[in-house]
Parts: structure tokens; C-alpha cells; sequence
């Protein structure tokens, strides 16, 4: 019930289109009793079933009022015309109303649809908003495909229950009521009876939706898994060529999508079961009704034949709100399972915290220090990542980390612009602590550059000016230039309108790192983050990217994380990380000196 007072929440903004909603639905019901009510009587006095009345009826809360009353006034208009004429007026009449009943049903879904449209966009909005927000340590839990089926299906799910609880409250329970009080009026006998055959239906109805939920939710997580498997596949599709496993690859498909096959049809059987099932028993119900309705006109004499049809013509109205009603209560259950997921990702509190009075930070004047920094990612074995951290950076320098893979230079460049949190120990920017600033002020100051080049399938212009407002063509053109970048950018067929394809995949490893560079230079970042940004590239193309590294670096204060060593030779310190500590520490002639650790590996990578 929580879930649903909080999807509804979302209504809020769009109070106005519900009332209108509300308006022409109850519009809508009123003109489809009256033009039921009005059939009755006149086709009686048409066929001289009964008399005229001709005397205006004394008014009381009753159905005999109602039908009276309309009676004399169908006989002042028969005995003002002729039988065929009135009977043409009342055809046009019946024709007229139920024209009216479908330009409000009409008007009443018109309001509906940018409810609903609304509804969606505010969710997905909050959930982009929320993702984007988030630390990277949240998505090293998550499947992307499984946060991906967050964002669609189960956003259109949560729609779907919606626009079902707005039926199922309003519409249908508007139907229901107000020809409910007619029947009340025609017999309140039976009435009574009707009442209890629907409350009896509605028990039977929710005991075979009770376990949706719960098989709706466990369907929407199964399919996050098969969307993982398929950004995992085209991701991948080189190495598993490579690797022959396409037939691995098609087993691990199919058998989650049998998986989500056998829940979907159990959840669909359920859900198409009903719409039958609430015929079935809404004729039942009609039945019964119809039998005991007899026994009133035959037996007891407490009800009027020409009562009893057009109760019976009223009651035949209420069914297909009941299987509306059925059905809506069924998407509603699925709708929850869904609303659940949303909420566990908007509710997650795997986020970087800002100090209530942040400081600003326009400039960076001195110094980096990393004070007995220590770090553990707490995953699956809560391995400590980095130990008793000591490093000062002042500005201007040029620090390398080295190591092998799992040492953790990755990790202490990354907490600088606090992309993790630490845990241990301090990280002072001029004298304050980072998780002082503000932290888009803070992330400001940072240029990166990683090993793996990250565009976006977008142009090469708003590749190079991503994250920069009001960036000129004049600016990303030279930008690019230092990058070395200008040159095959404009042999490309749109030059800087050239689109790059999904991650850049039209352009060669070397392009691609070079306009990553291209993009750290428009943003002129006082402090630079060098992540291996030359490793998976061959000569020719290192060389360009190292010129332009060297480019960039001018005048900055850079920390290097560095895999090939003939790269940092000239930096002002080299820190070597081993097990998350540091080994080692000087520059490049002091450490060759010290015939250690940093020695070996220059030696390694000389042959």
C-alpha cells in the first residue's frame, strides 16, 4: 500500500486534468443511465402497452417517479404528434445522448493521456536523475541490463497501474455507484441481493491475483538479466567470435529466456484468466439475480414487471465495469512489482554526501595531499584496496603511480574527485579536506583522460565540447588541434558534424584517444588525470597521442597512472603501489639506483 500512495504521488501536479477526468466520466455515466432509463417507457407507450399519462406525477426519491415522469412527458410529445413522428424525434433524441456519451468518454480519456504521458516522464526523469547521481560503487552491484529494464519496463508497467487505479477509483466505481443508487431506487430488495453476489465475485477475483505480485516482480528481474546478457553480447562480439562461444552465449540466452517465458505465461494466464473468469461469473450473478427477480414479479408481487426489465437493463451495464474492474486490479498488482524496483533504485543511499555549508572552490593554488588514505570496496571479499596512503602533490608537478594490475593507482586517483569515498584517512586540497567543497566545484578542477576511450554516439563536435556550455566551433577546432585531432577529423565525410558511432566505433583507437584528449583541453582543467592513455595503442598512434599529452600538460599539475614506463621517466615523482601500499617513491634516476622494484620493471619492459 505504500508503493501505490507513492506512485500516486505523481498525480499531484496533474490535479487539474483529473478533475476534468472525473467530470466527463461521471458525465459519461449519467448520459448512458438516462438514455437506458428513457427506452423503456417510451417503447410502452408506443406500442399502447399502457396508458398515456397524462397528470404530471407528485415527486418523491423513488424509480416509479423517475419512470413516471418520464412516461408524461413521452405522452405529451405522442399526443402532440403523431406515433411516428414521436418515434422518429425519440431516435434522434437516443442518438443525440449517446453522441454526448462518447464526446465526454471522448473528452474524458483526452485529459487521460498527458496524465499518463506525464506520469512516465516525471518517473523516468527522477530515475535518470537518481543514476546519474549515484557513485560508481552502486553499479559495481548492478546489472546494467537489469537497471535498464528499470528505466522501460518497468516505468510502463508503473503506467499501466496508474491509469488502472485512476479506472478502477474513479470511472468504474463512479459506473458502479450512481447505477447502483438507480437500482436502489427500482428495489432496494434487490439491490441488497446484487450487492452480495458482487461482494462474493470480488473475493473469488482476488484470491487468484493474490501470488501476481510477487511472480510480476521476479519476471522484471529476470528480464534485467537477459537485457545484461544482450549488452554483454554486443559488447563482446569480437572476443566471442574469437573464442568460437557463440553457441556458449546462445545456451546462457535461452535458458534465462526460458526462464522469463515459463513466469510470463504464468503471469498472463493469470492475467487473461480475468477477463473469463469475471464473465463467467458476472452471468452467473446475472442469473440468479434473474430468478430471484422473477420470484419478486411472480410470486410475492412486490415488484412491477416494466421495474424489474429495466433493472434488469441497468444491472446488464454494471458488467463490463466489473471486468474493467477485474482486469484493472490485475495491473495494478503487476504495476506495484515494478513500482517496488523503481523505488529501490530512487531509495538507494549509495551516494556522495555534500557538507549542508560546502565551501565554494573557484581555483586550485597549492597543493594535493593524500594523508593515511586507506580504502576497501566492501564487495563480495571486502579486500583492502589501499593501506596507510601518504602522498603531497603541489601544484605544477607531475606524479606517476605505477604497479602491477590490482595495486591500486586506480582507485587513489579516483577518490580525488571523489567518484568513491574514503574510508580511511583525509585527502586535503589547499589545506581542506575534499568532502569540504562543493562537490561539482570540486569535480571541476579535474581533466581525465583514461585507457578506454568514453564517447558517445554523438558528433565529433559534441563529443569535444561535452560538458562545456556555449563551446564555439572556433574553440573545439583548436582544442583539436593541439590534440593532433584536426586532421582526420575534417577528412571525415561531415568533419566536426560527423557522427562516431555508438562509443566511438567508427573511429580507430588512436582517433578516438586523441579526441578524448581534445575534449580534456577545451575544459582547461587545472589538475590532470592520465589513466593509461596511451596503453592499448600501437606506435604510430601512441606517438601522436603522447605529443599531445604532452601538449596538455603543460603548465598542469598531472598525475599519471602509467603502464608503459618510457612515458613518465621525466616526471617529478614516481610512486610505486604494490598491495595497495607504496613500495617505492623518488624519480626515475634515484628509483633505477635503488635496483628494486621500479628497476625490475623497466628492465621487463626493455625486451
Amino acid at each position: 500500500m505504500k508503493n501505490l500512495w507513492r506512485v500516486l504521488s505523481y498525480l499531484r501536479k496533474y490535479q487539474a486534468l483529473s478533475a476534468l477526468n472525473i467530470l466527463f466520466n461521471i458525465l459519461t455515466v449519467v448520459f448512458s443511465l438516462f438514455s437506458v432509463v428513457m427506452v423503456i417507457p417510451f417503447l410502452q407507450l408506443l406500442f399502447k402497452e399502457i396508458p398515456p399519462v397524462m397528470q404530471k406525477p407528485d415527486f418523491a426519491l423513488t424509480a416509479d417517479y423517475v419512470l413516471d415522469y418520464l412516461k408524461f412527458l413521452l405522452s405529451q410529445e405522442i399526443a402532440a404528434n403523431n406515433a411516428i413522428v414521436a418515434l422518429a424525434k425519440f431516435c434522434v433524441l437516443i442518438a443525440f445522448l449517446f453522441f454526448l456519451k462518447n464526446l465526454f468518454r471522448f473528452l474524458a480519456l483526452f485529459f487521460l493521456a498527458p496524465i499518463r504521458s506525464g506520469i512516465v516522464r516525471d518517473i523516468r526523469t527522477d530515475l535518470y536523475e537518481k543514476l546519474v547521481g549515484l557513485p560508481l560503487s552502486y553499479y559495481s552491484k548492478e546489472r546494467k541490463g537489469d537497471i535498464i529494464s528499470r528505466v522501460t519496463d518497468d516505468v510502463k508497467e508503473v503506467e499501466n497501474c496508474i491509469i488502472s487505479f485512476i479506472e478502477v477509483t474513479v470511472r468504474e466505481p463512479l459506473t458502479i455507484i450512481i447505477f447502483l443508487v438507480t437500482l436502489l431506487m427500482f428495489s432496494p430488495q434487490l439491490t441488497g441481493f446484487v450487492l452480495v453476489m458482487l461482494l462474493i465475485t470480488g473475493f473469488i477475483i482476488g484470491r487468484v491475483g493474490k501470488s501476481l505480485k510477487r511472480q510480476s516482480s521476479e519476471a522484471q528481474a529476470i528480464s534485467g538479466h537477459l537485457l545484461s546478457v544482450v549488452d554483454e553480447t554486443l559488447s563482446g562480439l569480437r572476443i566471442i567470435h574469437a573464442f568460437t562461444a557463440e553457441n556458449f552465449m546462445k545456451e546462457q540466452f535461452a535458458r534465462i529466456n526460458d526462464s522469463l517465458f515459463g513466469l510470463n505465461r504464468k503471469i498472463n494466464t493469470r492475467r487473461e484468466l480475468s477477463s473469463p473468469l469475471t464473465e463467467f461469473l458476472a452471468i452467473c450473478v446475472v442469473c440468479l439475480v434473474l430468478y430471484y427477480g422473477g420470484t419478486l414479479v411472480l410470486e410475492q408481487k412486490s415488484l412491477k414487471a416494466a421495474t424489474f426489465i429495466g433493472f434488469m437493463m441497468i444491472f446488464a451495464q454494471l458488467i463490463p465495469p466489473a471486468k474493467n474492474f477485474s482486469s484493472a486490479f490485475y495491473n495494478i498488482r503487476k504495476g506495484l512489482a515494478s513500482a517496488q524496483r523503481i523505488f529501490e533504485v530512487l531509495d538507494a543511499d549509495a551516494k556522495i554526501p555534500e557538507k549542508e555549508n560546502a565551501l565554494p572552490l573557484k581555483e586550485f593554488k597549492q597543493s594535493i595531499e593524500y594523508k593515511n588514505v586507506g580504502f576497501t570496496y566492501h564487495n563480495y571479499d571486502n579486500k583492502k584496496i589501499l593501506d596507510n596512503i601518504s602522498i603531497k602533490i603541489d601544484k605544477g608537478r607531475m606524479v606517476a603511480l605505477v604497479g602491477q594490475s590490482g595495486a591500486g593507482k586506480t582507485t587513489l586517483v579516483d577518490l580525488l574527485p571523489r567518484f568513491y569515498d574514503l574510508g580511511e584517512g583525509s585527502i586535503l586540497l589547499d589545506g581542506h579536506d575534499i568532502r569540504e567543497y562543493k562537490l561539482p566545484e570540486l569535480r571541476s578542477l579535474f581533466g581525465m583522460v583514461s585507457q578506454e576511450s568514453i564517447l558517445f554516439n554523438d558528433s565529433v563536435h559534441n563529443n569535444i565540447a561535452f560538458g562545456i556550455e556555449n563551446a564555439t566551433r572556433e574553440k573545439v577546432m583548436d582544442a583539436a588541434k593541439i590534440a593532433n585531432a584536426h586532421d582526420f577529423i575534417m577528412r571525415l565525410e561531415h568533419g566536426y558534424d560527423s557522427t562516431i558511432g555508438d562509443r566511438g566505433n567508427k573511429l580507430s583507437g588512436g582517433e578516438r584517444q586523441r579526441l578524448t584528449i581534445a575534449r580534456a583541453v577545451l575544459k582547461n582543467p587545472p589538475i590532470l588525470i592520465l589513466d593509461e592513455a596511451t596503453s592499448s595503442l600501437d606506435s604510430n598512434s601512441e606517438k601522436l597521442v603522447q605529443d599531445a599529452l604532452i601538449k596538455l600538460m603543460k603548465g598542469r599539475t598531472t598525475i599519471v597512472i602509467a603502464h608503459r614506463l618510457s612515458t613518465i621517466q621525466y616526471a617529478d615523482e614516481i610512486i610505486v603501489m604494490q598491495d595497495g601500499k607504496i613500495a617505492e617513491r623518488g624519480n626515475h634516476i634515484g628509483l633505477m639506483a635503488k635496483e628494486g622494484i621500479y628497476k625490475k620493471l623497466v628492465e621487463l619492459q626493455a625486451f
